[in-house]
């Protein structure tokens, strides 16, 4: 599929439903004792029609017999209402359980995943594929358990009546049945094909609602609503072949159990004419062949929802079998860079390569001292943010080590890691939300005054006086009502509030005006002694940083402070020059 990482494909089994089935045995095995009961029911009615006939035939009373008919039938539907209610509860909880599970995986992939994923299709698995699973498990296994005990009941009682017809009947449906269960092995496959396409319109659609005023802005309106819609029609084309092959599957079964009632009126006619059986028998052997015939569509049937419901758990079962974060780059005890005890942060030999897209680093050592400002700056493409992001753990190092205060990285927990770091990525992150839940994201507990201070610092105070909510205020989806540079400067804000040892932060100034890029510089100096790194394309931000590092083409070429690289690195001079600083 289209926007997924390529990897093998297994068919799925039931066998992977039964973990979550585990989960609710005490409901299902009520389930299936409320199935037993209720197929008691329904097989004691073609008896009590029979006693009925005969008796009427008889010309004794048949009000006794009626009403034991008539309470049956009752408790039949009254269990048929509760085994419904409990069944749709506990699909229901089942589901959950499986996008809890889905989710916390979700949620917890390695940054890699990510980039190679559609959030569309990650969106997809949660929705429409746990969807299907509901009516796998309704139709595909617990509806289909019911109809198999109806079926092994009818059965036996038909065969007490007449052992010829029921192998007469059997016959014909079996023929039948083992005619649609060959069609339908294509099932699961097109179904699979179905979910694809659905998780990429999800994508597609995903991809212009984010975008949406700059399509409108570019005059693309049209142009993204034919590729949004051109997914939805693929869609739809792999939904009516899913469908067609499905109900093509039926007919074999439904043409046999037509056959099956056919031959039953036939030869129970001549055996009622005959004497070998009486009117009520004949009723009742009838009534017990629809029993018969009912369940066993509904097992066709629920086989086809199964092998579709299997094709959506065949998605889930990928992402759960990818490994978390903390799974794919563990814990792993190494001895750590040999740097100065005053150094916070020390990077030796570090090399690193994108699966994709090209980019990375090579051979990359430099130290950050405890209580510096160190800003790292190049063209666009020269790996600073890669160089915060491995320093994060979103990537491990291919070649070298990253060390923290002594520590390689990769000992440290990400936990652990992380809660020493605060971190404001290139692209403003803002969140669904109120002001104060995105700003005290890192520190949920702390007090407004402390909320306050940290919008203060970035000249941020005048959001809370927008709205008598005050930081309750809402910021819209992806930060709506925010302008680029108000979201840029809330997300600084949040890496500035968390108490840290280390700041990282990347591109901060891209999207600031003058007057609030040197309220940011105030801001940051005035760190009460923590580390920062910086990357930054502006060089008026790191001017005054105590170390610069100049990287081109994920290499370092030249550190030092501005006037000493603007003496000695032609590159960070042409970069001085062009922004009029030097």
């Amino acid at each position: 599929m289209a926007g997924t990482p390529t990897q093998e494909r297994h068919r799925a089994g039931v066998v992977h439903l039964a973990p979550y089935v585990r989960e609710h045995r005490g409901a299902f095995t009520v389930l299936i004792a409320l199935s037993l009961l209720a197929s008691a029911t329904a097989l004691v009615q073609p008896w009590a029609v029979t006693q009925v006939v005969d008796t009427g035939v008889a010309g004794r009373p048949v009000t006794g017999v009626v009403l034991v008919l008539v309470a049956v039938s009752v408790g039949d539907l009254v269990l048929a209402a509760v085994q419904q209610y409990l069944l749709q509860r506990t699909a229901h909880g089942l589901v959950l359980g499986v996008r809890e599970r889905l989710l916390h995986k979700i949620l917890r992939l390695p940054v890699r995943e990510y980039d190679q994923r559609t959030m569309g299709d990650l969106v997809s698995r949660v929705g429409a594929d746990t969807t299907a699973i509901h009516w796998a498990v309704t139709a595909g296994l617990v509806e289909a358990a019911a109809a198999g005990f109806m079926v092994v009941g009818a059965v036996v009682l038909a065969f007490l009546i007449d052992p010829l017809l029921v192998a007469l009947t059997l016959g014909l449906m079996l023929t039948g049945i083992v005619g649609a269960f060959l069609l339908m092995r294509t099932v699961q496959d097109l179904a699979r094909v179905e979910q694809d396409e659905f998780a990429q319109l999800t994508a597609a659609t995903l991809r212009s609602l984010t975008a949406i005023r700059t399509i409108r802005a570019c005059g693309a309106t049209d142009r993204e609503t034919d590729v949004v819609t051109g997914r939805a029609r693929m869609t739809y084309a792999a939904g009516i072949h899913t469908a067609k092959v499905a109900a093509a599957s039926l007919q074999p079964a439904s043409a046999a159990f037509k056959a099956a009632n056919i031959v039953v009126l036939c030869v129970g006619a001549f055996k009622v004419a005959d004497g070998q059986l009486t009117l009520g028998q004949l009723v009742s052997f009838i009534l017990y062949v629809n029993l018969i015939i009912g369940p066993f569509q509904v097992l066709v049937s629920s086989w086809s929802r199964l092998q579709q419901g299997l094709g959506a758990m065949q998605r889930i079962a990928e992402v759960e079998a990818l490994p978390t974060e903390a799974q794919a780059s563990p814990v792993v005890p190494s001895p750590a860079p040999r740097a100065e005890d005053e150094v916070l942060v020390a990077l030796r030999g570090v090399s690193f390569e994108y699966t994709r897209g090209g980019g990375g680093l090579r051979d990359v050592s430099f130290d950050v001292r405890r209580g510096s400002t160190v800003a790292l700056v190049g063209p666009s493409g020269a790996g600073k943010s890669t160089v915060l992001a491995l320093i994060e753990r979103f990537y491990e190092p291919g070649v070298g080590a990253i060390a923290l205060e002594g520590t390689d990285v990769r000992a440290l927990s990400h936990d652990e890691l992380r809660s020493r770091i605060a971190y404001a990525e290139q692209d403003p992150a803002v969140l669904e939300g109120t002001l104060r839940s995105n700003v005290a994201l890192a520190a949920p507990d702390v007090h407004d005054d402390v909320v306050r201070e940290a919008l203060a610092g970035v000249n941020l105070s005048g959001l809370e006086e927008r709205s008598d909510d005050g930081l309750d205020v809402q910021v819209g989806e992806r930060g709506t009502r925010l302008s680029g540079g108000e979201k840029q400067r809330l997300t600084i804000a949040r890496a500035l509030l968390p108490v840290r040892d280390l700041l990282l932060l990347d591109e901060p100034t891209a999207q600031l005006d003058p007057a609030n890029e040197d309220q940011l510089r105030d801001a940051i100096r005035a760190r009460d002694g923590r580390t920062v790194v910086v990357a930054a394309h502006r060089l008026s931000t790191v001017m005054d940083a105590d170390q610069i590092v100049v990287m081109q083409d994920g290499a370092v070429v030249a550190t030092g402070n501005h006037d000493e690289l603007v003496a000695s690195c032609p590159l960070y001079l042409s970069m001085a020059q062009a922004q009029r600083l030097a």
